[in-house]
Formats: C-alpha cells, structure tokens, sequence
C-alpha cells in the first residue's frame, strides 16, 4: 500500500511537470511576437509590451493552478 502511495505522489509530479511545459512554451512564443512587433512597429512598443505582461502572467497563473492541483489531488 504504502508503494502505490508513493508511485500515486510520484506520477502527480511527473504530471505536474509536463503540465509546465505548456504555459512555458506560450510564454516563449508570446515574448517573441512582442519582440518581432515592437521591431516592426517601435512606437508601439510600450502599448505591446504591457499586453505581453498580462498575457505572460495568465499563463504563469495557469502553470500554478497545476502545481496547486498537484498537491491537493
């Protein structure tokens, strides 16, 4: 009993990792659409960098969702 218990504790975190990658990689690919607008458009810069600010912090707030789901299941 007390194996399944820990293979159960073990998988939630190898879960919770692969459910990082997600949120990482929309953060990437969203710093470089900032970085490639604001090239295109440098006047806009300030106006595109705070929406990628928002943006990056509900994608974070997504991958701590996970981690919080982790450790209550």
């Amino acid at each position: 009993m007390a194996e399944t218990t820990l293979i159960i504790a073990a998988l939630k975190v190898v879960g919770y990792g692969l459910g990082a990658i997600g949120p990482g990689i929309g953060i990437g690919i969203a710093c470089y659409g900032c970085c490639v607008a604001s090239a295109r458009q440098p006047e806009l810069a300030g106006r595109m960098f705070t929406n990628f600010i928002i943006g990056a912090a509900l994608a974070e707030a997504l991958a701590l969702i996970g981690f919080v789901l982790a450790f209550i299941m």
